[in-house]
């Protein structure tokens, strides 16, 4: 594929504007000077075709490309809806049979560990997938929520009896369903002083 790009002229980061561009600007470049006389005519017939080749190559790439990011959407959006439907195992399983896992793979991952109150695996879930997306700010205050819970086991010497209603992990995307819990814990935070403003995100 970068032999492609090459023929194009064009980095493999252009945009699909750019490749169009570039495209029409070789062929018509190459349409013109193939009705030259002689090796002159002929070199700009062979480009012509490799011009053609390498355009459809790329335009091809990118389209299984989109249907990948598309496929793998479908895919974690059904595993949210199983988060939300509090059906765990079905979440799971949708997660082990995604071919892709990229950065909202791992979030999600990281909120099944979260209801399973299983926290040290759900807390190195939600690290890789800060490292792959580190400028998403949902995947951060899920993290420092989830420290500031960890925290409070520290201080409690345990955790509460149900994860799924304790704020840490609390999004618009899981549904939410924690704000009526949202009284108790704001008083917890007070008293541990531990939970960075936690109730602050509480929708």
């Amino acid at each position: 594929m970068k032999e492609s790009y090459e023929i194009m002229g064009l980095p493999e980061s252009a945009t699909d504007e750019e490749l169009e561009a570039r495209y029409k600007e070789l062929k018509a470049k190459y349409d013109e000077e193939k009705w030259q006389d002689g090796e002159a005519g002929t070199k700009a017939a062979r480009a012509l075709n490799r011009l053609e080749t390498a355009y459809e190559e790329i335009k091809e790439e990118r389209s299984e490309a989109k249907k990948d990011t598309a496929s793998i959407s479908d895919a974690l959006a059904k595993v949210g809806d199983a988060i939300r439907a509090g059906d765990l195992n079905r979440a799971q399983q949708l997660l082990d049979d995604c071919n892709e896992r990229n950065a909202e793979w791992h979030y999600l991952q990281s909120v099944v560990f979260y209801k399973k109150n299983w926290m040290n695996e759900s807390k190195k879930q939600l690290e890789i997938a800060i490292r792959m997306d580190e400028n998403n700010e949902k995947y951060r205050d899920a993290y420092v929520k989830l420290n500031a819970r960890a925290d409070y086991r520290g201080e409690t010497g345990g955790a509460p009896k149900e994860a799924a209603a304790d704020p840490a992990m609390d999004d618009e995307q899981m549904g939410g369903g924690v704000c009526a819990n949202c009284a108790s814990m704001c008083s917890t935070c007070l008293c541990v002083n531990c939970l960075y403003n936690l109730c602050c995100g509480c929708r």
